[in-house]
């Protein structure tokens, strides 16, 4: 058994005291949606293709982010994501395509 005095112990309870706030920035950002089905308001129940990748950029979400990952403050009033550009493409790269989640 690991005694509770180590440094990583010492961290968790400067934290709760809310004598060190070591974690207000962090990989908090609400579920991601990577490689799932966005939101589906489609009459049918089709979530595939109600929402295709190329209106994807053009939507905001209501139950989830995107990012190819992401953090903010603890409260998720600023939230910082990463997209790419291959100075090609129109668009900013924000989410995988092709990926899955079977």
């Amino acid at each position: 058994m690991m005694p509770n005095n180590t440094a990583v112990h010492k961290r968790l309870a400067d934290s709760t005291a809310r004598l060190a706030d070591w974690k207000q920035w962090g990989p908090y950002v609400a579920e991601r949606a990577w490689g799932t089905v966005r939101e589906d308001y489609s009459a049918n129940g089709d979530a595939w293709n109600y929402l295709p990748h190329d209106h994807a950029r053009s939507r905001s979400y209501r139950w989830n982010e995107d990012g190819l990952g992401a953090i903010c403050n603890r409260y998720q009033n600023l939230c910082l994501g990463l997209a790419l550009w291959n100075e090609h493409d129109p668009i900013l790269k924000e989410r995988l395509f092709g990926l899955n989640n079977g």
